[in-house]
């Protein structure tokens, strides 16, 4: 039996969603994929309520068996990360009231599962989705091909694990992730 999964790579201008459906034997399907966005001209509320809006259309037409999202850290550019971590909230607010469960995934092991190695650059991801899926072309821009990665990654952790969904257990590259973000944390309180 194929488990469906959405990847959301999440934004406020622009938010990568791709669908996949994952056979037992790991091979892949799309589904679909897009990349929502808003207009950086508007207030930040109607530019939430408006990716939130074709989130949840997608969401309800999909039916995912599950939702992954590139958990995102970045030390600067503060309006990035506002912007991603309001649609990451949507996202799970969105799951929640679905009974759908969601998973956050790290870039580092997004690439590893897709490429082989957390460090592939974007172009090496974006040709290993093409790849995987059996396109012809690369998904663009590369929001849409990051959105099929998460969702290619979270599967395939899925399947290894025997479940549709992932249990609680942390990845090495997650572990370093969660250390990095305290890292910050104390850095932050420290300039306090």
């Amino acid at each position: 039996m194929s488990i469906r999964v959405l990847g959301v790579d999440p934004g406020l201008t622009r938010c990568g969603v791709g669908v996949v459906d994952v056979e037992p034997s790991r091979k892949v399907s799309l589904v679909s994929v897009d990349v929502f966005t808003s207009d950086a001209q508007l207030e930040a509320a109607t530019r939430v309520g408006q990716i939130g809006a074709m989130l949840a259309k997608l969401i309800d037409d999909a039916k995912p068996n599950s939702i992954a999202i590139e958990r995102v850290y970045a030390d600067s550019n503060v309006s990035t990360v506002m912007g991603t971590a309001q649609i990451s909230g949507v996202v799970m607010f969105l799951a929640h009231t679905r009974g759908i469960p969601v998973t956050l995934h790290t870039p580092t092991e997004v690439k590893a599962a897709v490429t082989g190695s957390g460090r592939a650059n974007k172009d090496q991801v974006g040709k290993m989705v093409a790849s995987i899926l059996g396109l012809r072309i690369v998904p663009k821009p590369a929001d849409a091909a990051d959105s099929l990665a998460i969702a290619i990654c979270h599967a395939w952790r899925a399947l290894s694990i025997g479940t549709g969904a992932v249990s609680d257990s942390i990845t090495p590259a997650q572990r370093a992730w969660r250390a990095a973000e305290i890292a910050s944390q104390h850095k932050g309180k420290a300039t306090h």
